[in-house]
């Protein structure tokens, strides 16, 4: 970075001192403009000595006109109650045995937040400031992620609204007028409630599972899988539900190869797939069920599901949000996270999925599961 000669009244002039910006880091081959967050170091006079490239993004100070100046000048950090943050902490001055300030939320000029933390470096322990490192983060991805939780919250708070406020209604109608009611009104009040409960049930078991795949926590536990009799139980599923059995086309490769997998979210991504094949689309679901092949050695290395439907298909804008979170096609209802789910059993078992639009022209769910080892050898 380009250095001046200029400074203010008051402030000695460091910025004809050649390069001592780098440090420490030039011994380790590193440049500060490589760091990916922002990087503002001072001297022992309190003027700044580096000034990085990630800084210069996140502040809009230029390098050039912060080398040398204060740092209260060059950095001007207030608190969120206005209060300005440098003459709070008093990093050269105050008790000797801090070693800085764990990060908070601090303002730019023009009120945009930043994420601050600073390091004091002596060397002695509580020997004068030789050093105050600071490091600087946008905020934007941590809103972000802010955001995503408080989306979930009002989605679940919806979507529990509607089930307990039947279950509470019926409830507390049949014990206020229990001998009213004939025995197919209660029959009737109660297979409802039952039905809400499973919802709610469903709900809860999304939420624990988004947590797990989250933090990574998403456990499975292989077992021989018989993907083709999987996928067969749930359309016959679907035909003792009502559905016309040539509405779906089964088709299967042999031979498959031995499959381990974790059983019962195989069912969850085959149930998934299937019923918004069934519910969203049109026409056909066709079924087909493959070895996958290693394009370098031609070797079987896993099993291929491709679940495709015959209805209007997903918006060609919309492709690349399908597996995030509460993505809802128009007709779609729902919490819409149950592909979002999909992804992350698939991902778990080391496999991947996909989305296109189907030879028919509705959409296409394609996803792989590598052969994987018994769960005592994993």
């Amino acid at each position: 970075m380009s250095v001046g000669t200029s400074s203010a009244p008051g402030e000695r002039d460091v910025r004809r001192v050649p390069a001592p910006r780098h440090g420490d880091l030039a011994g380790l081959g590193i440049d500060p403009d490589e760091l990916p967050d922002g990087l503002v170091v001072a001297d022992e006079h309190g003027h700044v000595i580096c000034f990085n490239a990630a800084a210069a993004r996140i502040t809009a100070v230029s390098p050039a006109d912060a080398l040398g100046r204060r740092l209260e000048k060059a950095l001007p950090l207030e608190d969120l109650e206005g209060r300005r943050w440098w003459q709070l902490t008093d990093p050269y001055g105050g008790l000797a045995i801090r070693v800085g300030q764990p990060e908070r939320n601090l303002l730019l000029p023009g009120g945009r937040e930043v994420l601050v933390s600073a390091r004091y470096v002596r060397t002695v322990p509580t020997g004068p400031v030789r050093r105050v490192v600071v490091s600087l983060r946008d905020t934007e991805a941590r809103r972000r992620t802010e955001r995503s939780h408080a989306e979930l919250i009002a989605t679940v708070a919806h979507e529990l609204r509607s089930p307990l406020t039947s279950v509470k209604g019926f409830t507390a109608t049949l014990l206020a007028k229990w001998e009213r009611f004939t025995d197919d009104q209660k029959r009737l009040m109660l297979e409802t409630v039952d039905a809400d409960a499973d919802r709610v049930t469903r709900l809860i078991a999304e939420l624990l599972d988004i947590s797990r795949i989250d933090s990574g926590r998403l456990e499975v536990r292989r077992q021989p899988v018989d993907m083709g009799a999987a996928v067969g139980r749930h359309i016959q599923a679907y035909v003792a539900a009502g559905q016309p059995a040539d509405r779906f086309l089964l088709r299967i490769e042999q031979p498959l190869p031995d499959l381990w997998a974790d059983p019962d979210k195989v069912d969850q991504v085959l149930s998934n797939l299937l019923e918004n094949a069934v519910r969203h689309g049109e026409g056909t679901v066709t079924i087909d069920v493959t070895p996958s092949a290693s394009p370098r050695e031609g070797e079987d290395v896993g099993t291929s599901v491709t679940v495709s439907d015959e209805g209007p298909g997903i918006p060609e804008e919309s492709m690349n949000r399908v597996f995030t979170r509460f993505w809802r096609g128009s007709k779609r209802g729902g919490t819409g996270l149950g592909l979002y789910i999909v992804k992350g059993i698939v991902e778990a078992h080391g496999g991947t999925i996909t989305v296109g639009r189907a030879p028919a022209g509705g959409a296409e769910f394609r996803f792989t599961l590598p052969v994987g080892a018994p769960a005592y050898l994993a």
